[in-house]
């Protein structure tokens, strides 16, 4: 059985489609924008959705760019993946940046990134004195190779 993600929208937002999958085989719900702005190049802003979400326990919503978007424009979500937690109820926004060189216009229903709802573990954490060996160890920041 499929969790279900419950949604809600915000009245003055009852207009715009809820999120759906673009395909049968997508990974993300699609958000679109609740508002109409004009991101200048090197600015960023919270976009509103007008949705509202309850996630189930257990899993989170993740943020992730639309990559139409980032290839033709350079607009990417700014924190991503951005993170909605399972018992977050405010409004879902979309942190959008412009890093292209041109103003960028979002249009009120225009898809502006896409949700992701993924299993989430808490694990109990253990301090200890010493880790286990590996063959990487400390090897840091291309460690594993230069291809």
């Amino acid at each position: 059985m499929r969790p279900v993600l419950r949604v809600r929208r915000a009245e003055w937002a009852l207009d715009l489609p809820l999120p759906e999958y673009a395909t049968r085989g997508s990974a993300g719900l699609d958000l679109r924008s609740a508002e109409d702005v004009v991101l200048e190049p090197g600015s960023f802003r919270a976009i509103s959705t007008g949705l509202f979400l309850e996630i189930p326990p257990g899993f989170e919503g993740q943020i992730r760019p639309r990559s139409g978007l980032a290839l033709r424009h350079g607009v990417t979500v700014l924190n991503a993946p951005g993170t909605v937690d399972s018992d977050y109820r405010g409004e879902v926004k979309v942190l959008l940046v412009n890093l292209g060189k041109a103003p960028f216009e979002v249009r009120r229903g225009d898809r502006i990134a896409q949700l992701v709802i993924s299993p989430c573990v808490q694990v109990d954490l253990a301090e200890v004195e010493e880790l286990s060996s590996t063959g990487r160890s400390e090897g840091g920041f291309g460690s594993t190779g230069t291809r």
